[in-house]
């Protein structure tokens, strides 16, 4: 949950405003808490992000609140066009890359209004990361623009996330970064399209020893464990470590820029090549937990 000023950081949206609307339109719905303030969930943040796209094209407060309450869309007619969206993730990358990220925000609020997070995630931000990787590379920018784009990224894809309510039954994925991994906005991308697609994801983060995942994932009873490499620096230390992983007898999935460039490094690492995306790669490790449970089914004979 979040309190008025973090939705307001988020959003940009004031805490006056945000009081206005739940008066006149009763939109959005805070909670509150034992001393009375309000508390917005992540769900109310999505809705919030979509009330602006909407006042955006010009759609009145009152009609925007409808719309945002109903889950009702406005689409261009144009927007799945691949020009479209190519022209929307260039947009993306120069707002990123400017002191205040005010106008990131107002596109990817607008895109989230058309687009399905899958969409958003493959033909949007994804393309966006990289230019901005190759920026970086060709000495275009500095590390601190780097890291503003992501910290900003990281914050949005992370309010995804908590908006994609978890059932408690179903198999659990253990997902993290491979030791000496500290890039997370790729794991964070397939935590959300796998909760999409209803499976249970707990999210480890950066930089884990593969040992501790090992006792993690055990106590958790997952069904499954999927790293990410992106760069060589996170070989090394994964070839060392994996031998920790071994007595789990769970799947192993792997992805990342560094298995896109050398899937066969899956073989090595006694794993599975999760596949070149963040789609591709949960319906990769869907596939493979039905194919597990299908595998223990005839093993036990029901």
């Amino acid at each position: 949950m979040f309190t008025a000023s973090e939705v307001e950081a988020q959003t940009g949206v004031p805490a006056t405003t945000l009081r206005q609307w739940e008066r006149r339109y009763g939109f959005p719905q805070p909670v509150r808490n034992a001393s009375g303030y309000r508390l917005y969930s992540p769900q109310d943040v999505t809705k919030i992000g979509q009330m602006q796209a909407h006042l955006r094209q010009g759609v009145s407060a009152r009609r925007a609140a409808e719309l945002t309450r109903g889950g009702q869309l406005e689409r261009p007619t144009d927007w799945n066009q691949g020009g479209s969206l190519q022209q929307l993730s260039a947009e993306l990358t120069e707002a990123l890359l400017r002191p205040e990220t005010s106008e990131a925000a107002a596109l990817l609020d607008e895109a989230q209004l058309h687009l399905s997070p899958e969409d958003m995630l493959l033909s949007v931000i994804s393309p966006s990361l990289v230019d901005i990787g190759l920026r970086w590379e060709r000495g275009e920018i500095t590390i601190a623009h780097e890291h503003q784009a992501s910290s900003f990224l990281r914050s949005r894809l992370s309010a995804l996330m908590d908006a994609e309510v978890q059932g408690e039954a179903g198999p659990l994925v253990v997902v993290a970064c491979a030791p000496g991994e500290q890039h997370e906005l790729g794991l964070m991308m397939v935590t959300l399209a796998l909760r999409r697609r209803g499976v249970r994801v707990a999210f480890v983060g950066a930089d884990t020893p593969l040992r501790d995942l090992g006792i993690y994932a055990r106590q958790r009873g997952a069904a499954a464990v999927a790293l990410t490499l992106q760069g060589d620096w996170a070989l090394a230390p994964t070839r060392a470590q994996r031998p920790e992983l071994d007595d789990l007898g769970l799947p192993v999935f792997l992805g990342g820029a560094l298995l896109n460039s050398r899937p066969e490094l899956a073989d090595e690492l006694r794993g599975i090549y999760a596949g070149p995306d963040a789609v591709g790669a949960a319906e990769t490790i869907v596939n493979g937990l039905q194919d597990g449970q299908l595998l223990v089914a005839r093993e036990t004979g029901t």
